[in-house]
């Protein structure tokens, strides 16, 4: 019974993941290359998924065999670099990426002279004792570091990415990056459950490893699935992000931007917030650094160190700040009683509840229906 179980989550996984690969390579979007990098690592999950449905005869490994299982060592360079074209709009796969393929050559060159290069016999005796094999016991160690490494490095990618938008953009959008961050942390998951199983798998207790590889292709199953779910009900959500930008911090370390001048920095900030308050460009819901440094006629640069570093608010906190305050008045007025909170939300600049919902109690403690109750 659990084996038939677990052929049919493994039969499952690997279709579902071939259709959606099949879907993304032959889907015509803006973001067609991101579709490409994911759909690839979709393949090469699936490939590495069939050797569920692998069984040697007399103890023979093919050429074939041996190269689907060093696949993996692709997996992660691959996923990230779709969370890099995921989070820039100027990313395009370059010569210099291919450094991410010399993990996957360099294992198949450790295996080239006592494996690719033997006939059946020796390959045999090669894999008897497979554990105590060196090439082997490399192999692992090499994928354990991998991983960790591409996973530290997704994460980074992510929170940068998200910081830079916060900076610059004041829009929805910025639940891209928390899903992707949720992606993310759901394939560490899965990893790290898989790293476990290598662990056990080179132990005495190899029936746990067992248990741990059945439970992965349940797992895997489950974030193909919810990866499905996400993507078609949140299409267009990713790169929004100019690569070439600067986080603040950097700004500020390289001094190319900071007037040491307080008295210039109050004058520009009251200047700010005087033309916030009077031609409301928050209204607008898809404003961004560079759009109000034209109508301010400020650098975008120095605007953006005006804003995130000597007021200390993201322009993304700093933009809903003023929208908050628009639909607090709106709320608390009897004359605007018959105006829904999703009405409300649209007029000051929003064009998502639930992001409404997340500001308008982050600034002021309420949710926007409690806040209305309140005060009128």
């Amino acid at each position: 019974m659990h084996s038939s179980f677990l052929f049919v989550v493994v039969v499952i996984s690997i279709s579902v993941s071939l259709l959606l690969a099949l879907f993304l390579f032959t889907l015509k979007s803006p973001n067609q290359r991101s579709n490409y990098l994911f759909a690839t690592f979709l393949l090469l999950t699936a490939i590495d998924t069939s050797g569920y449905f692998y069984t040697s005869d007399n103890g023979l490994m093919t050429n074939l065999a041996m190269m689907r299982n060093l696949v993996i060592f692709l997996q992660l360079p691959t996923l990230y670099l779709y969370v890099l074209s995921a989070c820039y709009s100027n990313f395009s796969l370059r010569p210099k990426h291919l450094v991410h393929t010399i993990p996957f050559i360099v294992v198949n060159l450790m295996f080239m002279p006592r494996f690719y290069l033997q006939g059946n016999e020796q390959k045999i005796q090669f894999l008897t004792n497979f554990k105590e094999v060196f090439e082997v016991q490399v192999n692992h160690v090499l994928l354990h570091l991998q991983v960790i490494l591409y996973l530290v490095l997704i994460f980074l990618a992510i929170r940068k990415a998200k910081n830079l938008y916060l900076e610059n953009n004041a829009g929805k959008k910025v639940q891209a990056y928390q899903w992707l961050f949720q992606l993310a942390f759901a394939i560490s998951l899965f990893y790290a459950v898989a790293l476990l199983k290598n662990i056990f798998k080179f132990s005495s207790y190899e029936h746990i490893s067992t248990l741990l590889r059945a439970s992965l292709y349940v797992f895997y199953l489950i974030i193909i699935c919810w990866y499905l779910l996400k993507s078609l009900n949140n299409p267009g959500l990713f790169r929004n992000v100019d690569s070439k930008q600067k986080l603040v911090a950097t700004l500020v370390a390289e001094n190319k931007t900071v007037d040491k001048n307080d008295t210039l920095h109050n004058a520009r900030i009251k200047q700010l917030n005087d033309y916030m308050l009077k031609e409301e460009p928050y209204l607008d819901p898809s404003i961004n650094i560079q759009a109000l440094s034209d109508k301010i006629e400020l650098q975008a640069r120095e605007l953006s160190v005006l804003i995130n570093h000597e007021i200390g608010l993201h322009f993304f906190d700093y933009i809903n700040s003023f929208r908050i305050k628009k639909a607090s008045q709106i709320l608390s007025d009897p004359n605007n009683k018959q105006l829904t909170v999703l009405e409300v939300l649209y007029e000051v600049g929003f064009n998502s509840k639930s992001s409404f919902n997340t500001a308008f109690k982050k600034h002021t403690g309420f949710t926007p229906t409690e806040y209305r109750k309140k005060h009128l």
